[in-house]
This record gives C-alpha cells, sequence and structure tokens, in this order.
C-alpha cells in the first residue's frame, strides 16, 4: 500500500513540475498545494495622479500596502489617461464581481499585464494578479491591444495541457486525501487511548473552521471594512453618538462611521484612552492585531488610531447593542438554554484565548486575559458571549523569561482573583499557571449566569460573586479574608440540583474553582461539556484538567453531586 501511494506521490511531483514549468518558469509554486488560501497583500491607493505614459513598465508609486478583506480577492491596478493628465488606482477586488461596469479576466498571473478596456466611464487600461504586492508593477507590453493570434496559441497550449492538469489534479487531491484520512485516525486513536476516558468530539473541518474564524460577524452591527480600515493613514470620519461605558483606563463610546458622505453609516465601539493610559492602549492593541486571534467568541477589532488633536488614543470595534453581560444579567432572566448558550460561547471564546493553535491547526500565541468579568465580556445578538477589554491581557510566547512574568505584577480585578494571585504564589514556570487563574474567574462569571435562569426555581435579584459578604469594590485585603482564610466561594443552593442540567453546569463550577490550581479544568474541557449537555447530559465530556495533571476520569454524573 505504501509503495503505492508512493509512486503516485513521485508521479504527481513530476507532473507537477512538469506545469510549473510550463506556466510560470521554475519558480513559483502550483497554487494546487495551498488548500487553505491567505488573504493577500495588495498596493491600496485611491485614484492619484501618475508620470506613467502608458507604455514600457510602470511603478504604481502607492505607499499603502492593505491585506484583502477575503482570502479570494486579487489584486488590481487601473491607469486612466487624459488630457491633462495620467491616474493610477490600485486596490484589492473580487474577481467575481464586476468594476466599472466589467468583469475582471486573466487574474491568476503573478505580474500585472495591463489590457485596454471600454467600461461606462470611458477607455481605460487594466491588470490584475494574485501575487503579493504584484499590483505595484504595471507591465504595458500590449499598448495596442492583445494579438488574437497569441490569444490562439494561448488556447491551443491550454488544451493540450488539460488531460496533464486534470490528472495532477487527482494525484494531489489523492495524496491530500490519504493524509487527511491517516491524520483523522491518527487522532481518534489519541482520544481513545486511555481505557475509561471517552474521547472528545472530533475536530471542526478545517474549511468550516476558516469560516467561523474570518466571520465577519454580520449578524450583530459591526463594520465589513475591517481591514481596509487598518491601512487608513488619516483618522476615519467617525462621530461620537454617546458613552455606553467606562473603566479604569478608558471610556467607550457608541459612534458612526462613514465611509463616505454619500454612504450609509455603520454602527461602530470607540474606546478612548487618555494619553496618560499609552501602555494600556497599545498593550490591547498588540493583542487585538494578530490575526490568529479572531473568533466568533472574541470583540471583532477593527483598527487602532492615535488622535493628535484630542490627545486620545482610540480603538475601534464592533458595537454590540445588548452591553455587557452584567448589565444583561441584571435586567434579565435567562431560560436554561440561554443559560447553555451564554456558558457555552464564553468557555469557547476563553479556550480559544487559551490556545496554542488556530481552528485550522496553525500556531498561534496563546493569550491570557487576567481581568475576566462579567463586565469585560459582550452579549451578542444572538445571545452569545465575546471577550473583551485586553488592556491587562498577556501573550504567552516563548521569548517571556520567568523574570519578565514576574515582573507582570498582580493584576486584575480584586473580587475575581483567583487564591494563587491574591497570594501572590503563581508558579511563573508553568505558563499554564496563568491559564488556570484564567479558569477560576471564569467560574464565576458562570456561577452569575447560573444565578439569573429560571430553571433553578426561585430567582434572585442580580448580585456579583460573594454578593454582599464583600464591599461593592473589595479589596486585595478583604477577598483574601474570604477566598484564602475561610476558602469560601458564592453559594450553590440546593434548588440548584434539581435540574440535571444547572447541576451539570455546576459540577462544572465546583472543578473551575479548585483552590488547587491544578486541579482546575482547561477552559477547553469546559466548553466540550457544554457542547455535550446538548447531546447527553449523563454522558458529559472528559478531559483533563490541565496540561500537568490528566486525571483518570473527569467526566461527570449528575446523580452523583450532593
Amino acid at each position: 500500500m505504501e509503495q503505492y501511494w508512493l509512486s503516485l506521490l513521485c508521479w504527481g511531483t513530476f507532473l507537477i513540475s512538469s506545469v510549473v514549468m510550463d506556466r510560470s518558469g521554475v519558480d513559483g509554486m502550483h497554487p494546487l498545494y495551498n488548500p487553505i488560501r491567505l488573504p493577500q497583500l495588495c498596493k491600496f491607493c485611491d485614484v492619484e495622479a501618475s508620470n506613467c505614459k502608458g507604455t514600457g513598465t510602470c511603478e504604481s508609486n502607492c505607499s499603502i500596502t492593505s491585506i484583502c478583506a477575503d482570502a479570494d480577492e486579487i489584486c488590481v491596478a487601473i491607469w486612466r489617461k487624459s488630457d491633462n493628465n495620467n491616474t493610477i488606482e490600485t486596490l484589492c477586488h473580487k474577481p467575481s464581481e464586476p468594476l466599472y461596469g466589467i468583469m475582471v479576466e486573466n487574474y491568476n498571473n503573478t505580474k500585472c499585464e495591463m489590457k485596454k478596456r471600454m467600461s461606462n466611464r470611458g477607455p481605460f487600461h487594466i491588470c490584475s494578479c494574485n501575487a503579493e504586492e504584484c499590483n505595484d508593477m504595471l507591465m504595458f507590453t500590449l499598448p495596442f491591444g492583445p494579438d488574437p493570434t497569441n490569444n490562439q496559441v494561448v488556447l491551443v497550449i491550454l488544451v493540450s495541457l488539460l488531460p496533464l492538469l486534470v490528472l495532477t489534479v487527482l494525484v494531489i487531491a489523492s495524496f491530500y486525501w490519504y493524509r487527511m484520512y491517516r491524520r483523522r485516525k491518527l487522532n481518534e486513536w489519541e482520544t481513545k487511548k486511555p481505557s475509561k476516558r471517552k474521547g472528545p468530539k472530533g475536530p471542526l473541518d478545517c474549511s468550516d473552521a476558516c469560516a467561523i474564524m474570518m466571520d465577519d460577524d454580520r449578524s450583530d452591527s459591526s463594520s465589513t471594512h475591517a481591514n481596509n480600515l487598518n491601512h487608513n493613514t488619516e483618522p476615519l470620519p467617525i462621530e461620537l453618538d454617546l458613552q455606553v461605558g467606562k473603566g479604569r483606563f478608558a471610556e467607550v463610546f457608541k459612534a458612526k462611521l462613514r465611509q463616505s458622505p454619500s454612504e450609509q453609516f455603520e454602527t461602530v465601539a470607540v474606546k478612548i484612552f487618555p494619553y496618560e493610559e499609552y501602555a494600556s492602549w497599545k498593550n490591547e492593541k498588540d493583542i487585538f492585531s494578530d490575526i490568529d486571534l479572531k473568533h466568533e467568541n472574541i470583540l471583532h477589532f477593527l483598527t487602532a488610531e492615535e488622535r493628535k488633536v484630542e490627545k486620545q488614543y482610540w480603538l475601534i470595534t464592533a458595537y454590540h447593542p445588548r452591553g455587557n453581560l452584567q448589565e444583561y444579567l441584571t435586567r434579565h432572566l435567562i431560560s436554561w438554554e440561554d443559560l447553555r448558550l451564554l456558558g457555552g460561547s464564553l468557555a469557547q471564546g476563553v479556550a480559544h484565548l487559551h490556545s496554542d493553535h488556530t481552528p485550522c491547526g496553525r500556531p498561534k500565541v496563546p493569550i491570557v486575559h487576567r481581568d475576566l468579568k462579567s463586565s469585560n465580556i459582550l452579549v451578542k445578538n444572538d445571545l452569545t458571549c465575546c471577550l473583551c477589554d485586553f488592556g491587562l491581557g498577556l501573550r504567552l510566547d516563548n521569548s517571556l523569561s520567568v523574570d519578565d512574568l514576574a515582573n507582570s505584577g498582580q493584576v486584575g480585578t480584586a473580587r475575581y482573583m483567583a487564591p494563587e494571585v491574591l497570594e501572590s504564589r503563581i508558579n511563573l514556570e508553568n505558563i499554564e499557571s496563568f491559564k488556570q487563574t484564567d479558569v477560576y474567574s471564569m467560574a464565576l462569571v458562570l456561577w452569575e449566569i447560573t444565578s439569573r435562569c429560571n430553571a433553578i426555581g426561585e430567582v434572585k435579584d442580580y448580585e456579583p460573586p460573594f454578593g454582599s459578604k464583600v464591599r461593592e469594590h473589595p479589596c486585595v485585603e478583604s477577598m483574601k479574608d474570604n477566598v484564602l482564610r475561610d476558602r469560601g466561594r458564592p453559594e450553590i443552593p440546593n434548588s440548584w440540583m434539581k435540574h440535571q442540567g444547572v447541576a451539570a453546569v455546576c459540577s462544572t463550577i465546583n472543578e473551575c474553582w479548585d483552590h488547587d490550581p491544578e486541579a482546575r479544568l482547561t477552559a477547553q474541557c469546559v466548553a466540550e461539556r457544554f457542547s455535550e449537555m446538548d447531546d447527553d447530559l449523563d454522558k458529559l465530556s472528559t478531559c483533563s484538567s490541565s496540561e500537568e495533571k490528566i486525571p483518570e476520569d473527569c467526566s461527570v454524573s449528575v446523580s452523583d453531586e450532593k
């Protein structure tokens, strides 16, 4: 069997090399080798005057490089000649949509070869290509239009290569399918290896996972031009509407963003930092700028700006009209289905934050929030959670030393601090220790959500964790008395255990706020438990409490709860 696949691989390699040599020379890779395409980098400037005469080779002289909004967008350059001056426009464009009334052609080239076309705005020259910043160099190789003879030659070559291309596609598809089959079998074997453990659900298909990661969250009121906005050199045309939040470092406003005077505005959120809070703004901006952070349960980031005139720093993000989770729980009772949706999406967001890879398997730097609380979690229109406010976030990259971690300080909100944070005894030798503090804080938020669920019987008015046992804004010393000395946790009444699903959530909460950090579940384990509650509440997911400590069985039997 292996010899068969090896021979197929050798034939495929030979055929691919032949096609690549015929089509693009010795350098360059056949596009079929890239099953998942990343957004293209293109020059992106509005119409600008140019000295290009429309002959030979010209440079665009565009100083702005943009990440295209979608992976299937290509680079385009347009040259127009008028009586007074010549102009060049560079942009990203979807080839499946018309541009100035025409469809873009020949966009699989790596070079931008200008062709004369006619549009509703008169004649112009246009080129399209699919390589990094390929629309920076414009080639006027055929100033008087294409030669029909050359087109026929190209057509004959393409027809003659068609059988070879089909065979190549089949070989590569077979090899790719075989690799995916082997990988899936290996994952199934790894998850089933311990005899008493039931493996979690299989990973998402990569195409589905990427679709989730690159989702623009169009169901909520947010901008659809995020990638283009990040590269503007001038401040965006934003009109502040009303203040919707205020924290220690910044104020949050609902605002209107207009792309042009003729377009309808989009509603966005603007977080405004004063000049003296530059460090907090920069830390949050740096975390948001990581493209691998994008996830449906992480606040969608648009751009960051330094407003020198106002002496302010701005972060511009999606706007969610339901507000933060604390406000929502204060005003609403929730059903069991709402509890499962809010809790599961919260766990998924924290799990993605902590993960060292994206849903597609690409390496990612793990991040810890370090200030998880209900007021730093937003509620989306579909009643799922998304994490926000990363001013105290920490990227756990390999460059951090123990001294760097030690100097990160005792940060967070005292009410939600884990015991080891209150006691300043985090294990700096193990980065999982920082994730375990987030899991403790998440358990308190899950308790808040559960306390407002009408499935538990009588529901009291909203109270934060520890309620009236501490002041409204307790200090660290006060929380030490409750959490360290008395080993106190928010109360879980017996009435909550009468509902099978709520009892399962309570069991998970207890395991997440355990005094021993090593005994806590991981966020991924919590997410898997919530996902399986919908299928079978008696068979919750089994997984490890941490990467360092793997218990024999961490499944939950609701009947064992007291």
